[in-house]
């Protein structure tokens, strides 16, 4: 009874800590970059993340191709675990030696410099209560949250979820051959993503990007499990190719996204990002296999009553479309880039001026 006891609570450890990382890579990363090439500096952190699905679905894999059901039952799912014992060494070292970015030190001074100043202001706030004590902060990160429902819960469903689904849950083939699969997607999802980063810093401005790929998300999820009903491995796999495309024009430049809506004051953008990225991950993607399991149990009640019906089928990926729609209308109607700031209307400007200079 304590074995599992003790793997909850190391996993929830390491939730915390990859919380605090992948935000902290975003803003490093970015900060210490020109404005040219963000987007592709941001996709680089999210390809590396990705990297590390990709590294763990060799393992399982390459587990589940040498040892039989049983012995990976019995003893061999341990093996990927002792495997990332190999990683973790290395790791520590650089998170113990990474620095902070010249761009945050700078501004930090100056903030300090500047509550010095203010004698009314004794004591140096968290970054957590400003950024919550502004109307204006409240809303960018309601609006960041909302941008990134679709994008979190699409990356479960789609490295996570899939694979269980086409095998324990369809039957349509084996667990190792739903791993192989979901291997060579993954690859190829990290070459979507890099050359999304890329592609984001042509744009007069990343959004647009954003704005083509949520479409492509609403649409291309649901149309991914309808081609799951041709029972062919080409369409399981173009199927899944589909979706992670889609998914990758969203997800490549949203890390540099992230970062700029804080840019204004780097001394809260560790803390906007983070909460942001992890407060969506956490009700939107932790959350996404419960969901997505209770509607294909749905949809199996559903399909009782109508012979021949695809609709039924659907619903995991319509409930993506859902929050697709959602995240779209949170990037063009909630949340104010500072690109929009300086192309936007004359009474925008203002009010951020006048948000600045409380």
């Amino acid at each position: 009874p304590v074995s599992p006891i003790l793997l909850v609570i190391l996993r929830m450890m390491q939730g915390l800590s990859v919380g605090g990382q992948l935000a902290g890579s975003y803003v490093l990363s970015i900060e210490q970059s020109s404005s040219k090439s963000r987007g592709f500096r941001g996709s680089v952190c999210d390809a590396s993340s990705v990297g590390g699905f990709l590294l763990a679905s060799a393992v399982t894999t390459t587990t589940r191709s040498i040892l039989t059901e049983e012995q990976v039952d019995s003893w061999g799912w341990r093996l990927p675990f002792l495997f990332s014992l190999l990683l973790a060494p290395a790791l520590y070292f650089i998170v113990s030696n990474a620095e902070e970015s010249k761009f945050w030190s700078e501004r930090a001074e100056q903030k300090e410099t500047e509550e010095l100043i203010r004698e009314s202001e004794k004591n140096e706030r968290p970054a957590v209560v400003d950024l919550f004590s502004s109307p204006f902060r409240r809303r960018q990160l309601a609006g960041c949250i909302g941008t990134l429902c679709a994008t979190s819960s699409s990356f479960y469903m789609l490295f996570l979820w899939t694979p269980v689904y086409l095998s324990e849950l369809r039957g349509i083939m084996r667990q190792k051959d739903a791993d192989l699969l979901n291997f060579f997607v993954v690859g190829c999802y990290i070459f979507f993503v890099l050359f999304a980063g890329w592609l984001s810093d042509r744009f007069p401005h990343r959004m647009d990007l954003l704005r083509i790929g949520l479409p492509g998300i609403i649409v291309a999820c649901p149309t991914m499990f309808g081609m799951f009903e041709g029972e062919s491995w080409a369409g399981y796999m173009l199927a899944q190719l589909q979706m992670g495309f889609c998914l990758a024009l969203v997800q490549g430049p949203l890390a540099a996204w992230e970062v700029e809506l804080w840019m204004a004051d780097p001394t809260l953008s560790f803390t906007g990002v983070a909460i942001g990225h992890n407060v969506a991950s956490t009700i939107f993607g932790g959350t996404m296999p419960l969901v997505a399991t209770f509607l294909y149990y749905r949809s199996v009640e559903l399909e009782k009553g109508e012979d021949d019906a695809l609709w039924p089928r659907l619903l995991p990926g319509l409930y993506i479309s859902i929050l697709g729609c959602i995240s779209f209308y949170s990037v063009s109607y909630v949340v104010r880039h500072p690109h929009d700031v300086r192309i936007g209307n004359s009474q925008l400007r203002k009010a951020v001026e006048r948000e600045n200079k409380k």
